[in-house]
Parts: C-alpha cells; structure tokens; sequence
C-alpha cells in the first residue's frame, strides 16, 4: 500500500486520542549541528482535529488491526474499517520528514493489539528506540504503552519516550467490563503502578549528591538514567456509558493520588459506523468534556476535592456555567472574600481569580491595603469577582444575596455561528 494511503488511514485512527501536550519534558535542543529536534516551543506549527482540538504532534498508529473488539472503537476486530500497517521504518521517516518540514515538534505514537502485546509493544518501542538511537532525535516522543506487556519492555519504553500512557479506557471497572471486557483492570493498575516506580527511581537517581564537609572535592557520579520525563497519563472515554462526571472526577483524583499522573485526558465518545447497541446513537455535547478539564483543572491547581465540585443530586456538572462559579455560588456564605486578609486558598476559590492573579495579589498585599483600581489592573472579570469579595470602598455583599446572581452572571446569549469553536447554550 502507497505510504500516502497507509498516513490516511493511521492518521485518521489516531484522532479519537486527546494527548496532545507536549509539556514537563527536559529541554533538548540541535544547538551546534548536533542531533535533530527540539522539545521546545518555537516554529512549531500545528494541526487540528475535526473536533477543533489543537494537535501538534504526528499522531499515528502503527497499525489500525487489532485483536480486541471494545465496542466504543473503531479500530476493534469486527469494525469494518480499511485496514493498514506501518513498517518500523516508515514511521522513523515519516517523523524525520515532518520534523525536517516544521509542521510537528514530536511523535505521538500508538498501535492496535496484533499477534501479542509484547509483539506489538516491541514494535513501537523500536520506533523510539531508532529515533533516538540512529538519529539522534531530540524531539517529543510519546508512547502508548500496551498494559499486558512485559515489564522488561514497558522500562524500554521509557529510556526513550518523554511521556508514556496507559488508558484506563472508562471511568469504572463496570464500564470496563461492559464495553470492553478483554481489557484487563488490574493489568492497566499494575502496569502504571510499574512505571511510576521507574519515573520515582529516575528522579531519585539524578538528585545531586550531598557535599562533604570534609573532602576537598565535589563528589560526582554518573549521568542518571532517562526515564520517561514528562512523566505518565491516560484517557478515559466521556459519554460512552452512563458514568456520572461525579464518578469520572472521583475516578481521575484516584488515579492522580495512586499513581500521580502528569494528566487525566478526557476523550468525548464519537459515535462510531456500525455501533454496537450498547452504545448511545449520539455523541455527549462537547461542552461536557470542556467542564470535566477545568474541574479537572480546579483539582489540581485550586485545592478543590473532587467530591465537592460536583452536587451528589444529579452527579452532572452544569454546562452552562463553569465549575468554579457554580461552586461559589452553592456555597455563598463563604463570601465576601476579605482581599486583604483572607488565606490564598480562599482567594483561589474567588471565581475569576486565577493562580497567577491570587499571586500578584498576595504580593501587593505586603506592600498596601488592596482597593478596587489594584484588582481593575489584574484585568480579570470585575463584574464576576465583585459578588464575591470585599475591599474598602466597596460595599458588603454586593449583589451576593441576590436571587437573580447566576442568571447575572452566566454568559450571554449570542447567535451560533458557522465558525464557533464551541457549541453555544442559550
């Protein structure tokens, strides 16, 4: 098969997988005619998926066979799909030549089941390995990792990929069994639990010896071994079953806890040919898996628990309003927010009030008493934050008790447009 044909179909394959960050890898560079690529961010360019997602890697599949029949999949056995396979070879090619070209800063490679899961995950550990070994490749190299191979060939993987992932493929272990009842759980639990030892003995291996009082000379040892340094992520599919987004978060912050993941992707389920029934007739509105990133998002960087950004009533996070918002204006009797007193953890729960804002906040606090002209220079959303917080010259509970504040404050009707990136709710 014409090597443009197989790129088609194997691009095409690989669209339904949402990792396409690039980020927390070490920085490598060509400075000097050395090697080729980088991992840093300048000239990239950048393609998009056909739901609008950003992608900036070459996605691909080493082959769209597979021996599994998942039902939410396209790629499963009983799909009746073209078919293709790449050589080893080619994806080395096709990499350099796109790397060579501009139009990708890494490869994103994964690959259906064939013959074996150490066969096929020896084949795409060849990828990286050639990559790096016999070009000298210094870009982005991300791996999906097959959970039933041999932990021999999952620690092979990470000598060259910056990033390795195992998708947990559905939020519970019911979903699991339902829609993809080869796949094994425990398998998937036991091969994360595997590379975080190797990221953990990586890191601990390339801290800096400590210095002795009494000897003259610095101590130095070895280089410490390279193991996967943007760490480990995974996907799971929205939408596919009934699975709650209460369910789903607590899902994901299990998953960050047992085995830190560098990122929980949430891929919205694409209604597939030839369905089975199991499965709904239409995709979840887009709209839904952008709520589950910023709650995901509020998790990770705003202290919020899991448990508490989505009300156990329904399970749901609204799609109207972000979950931040939604969550301040559920709990208004912890408002007004004192900006010049109160802990940074309060201040990371003022909606519109963003990491980086609470920072410079917290910074000119030091200096002066806050008033309203310093929170206007932060250009954040005023007619958000003022509900919610208190500042001399600014009266009390402002608007915060009114029956009307989240019609108030959710975002404007507008007519759809051919164009929007995202859909719009009236």
């Amino acid at each position: 098969m014409e090597i443009n044909r197989k790129l088609a179909i194997l691009a095409d394959a690989a669209k339904y997988d949402a990792s396409c960050a690039s980020s927390g890898t070490s920085k490598r560079d060509s400075v000097g005619g050395r090697g080729i690529g980088s991992t840093e961010g300048s000239g990239i360019c950048h393609s998009y998926a056909p739901d609008g997602r950003c992608i900036s890697l070459l996605k691909i599949l080493l082959t769209n066979y597979c021996a599994y029949d998942c039902l939410y999949c396209v790629n499963r056995v009983s799909s009746n799909v073209a078919r293709a396979r790449f050589t080893v070879e080619e994806v080395v090619q096709l990499t350099l030549d796109f790397y060579r070209r501009n139009c990708i800063e890494g490869l994103f490679l994964s690959s259906g089941i064939i013959q074996s899961a150490d066969y096929t995950m020896e084949q795409v550990v060849e990828v990286a390995r050639v990559l790096r070994e016999v070009h000298d490749f210094r870009g982005y190299i991300h791996l999906k990792t097959i959970p039933e191979a041999s932990p021999e060939l999952l620690a092979r993987a990470g000598r060259y990929a910056d990033r390795l992932s195992i998708n947990v493929e559905l939020p519970t272990v019911e979903g699991l069994h339902a829609l993809a009842p080869e796949k094994d759980g425990q398998a998937i639990r036991r091969s994360m639990a595997r590379l975080r030892i190797h990221i953990d003995d990586a890191k601990e291996a390339a801290k800096p010896l400590a210095p002795r009082a009494q000897t003259a000379v610095r101590p130095r040892r070895a280089a410490a071994p390279v193991f996967a340094p943007a760490g480990q992520s995974t996907q799971m599919i929205v939408g596919a079953d009934a699975t709650s987004d209460r369910s789903i978060l607590t899902a994901s912050a299990s998953l960050y806890g047992a085995y830190r993941l560098r990122r929980v992707y949430y891929s919205a389920f694409s209604p597939i040919p030839d369905a089975s029934r199991a499965l709904p007739l239409a995709a979840p509105p887009l709209v839904r898996e952008h709520r589950l990133y910023q709650a995901d998002w509020l998790m990770r960087f705003y202290g919020f628990a899991h448990d508490e950004i989505v009300s156990a009533d329904n399970g749901m996070l609204a799609l109207d309003i972000d979950p931040k918002l939604a969550w301040a204006l559920a709990h208004r009797e912890h408002f007004p927010v004192d900006l010049n007193r109160a802990a940074k953890e309060m201040l990371l729960r003022v909606p519109g009030l963003g990491v980086k804002s609470v920072e410079k906040l917290l910074q000119a606090r030091r200096i002066r008493t806050l008033r309203i002209d310093d929170v206007s220079r932060l250009h954040v959303p005023l007619k958000t934050i003022l509900p919610f917080i208190s500042v001399p010259g600014v009266g009390a509970r402002n608007g915060l008790d009114d029956a009307a504040l989240a019609a108030r404050l959710k975002p404007a009707p507008r007519q759809a447009s051919l164009f929007d990136a995202e859909p719009v709710h009236a």
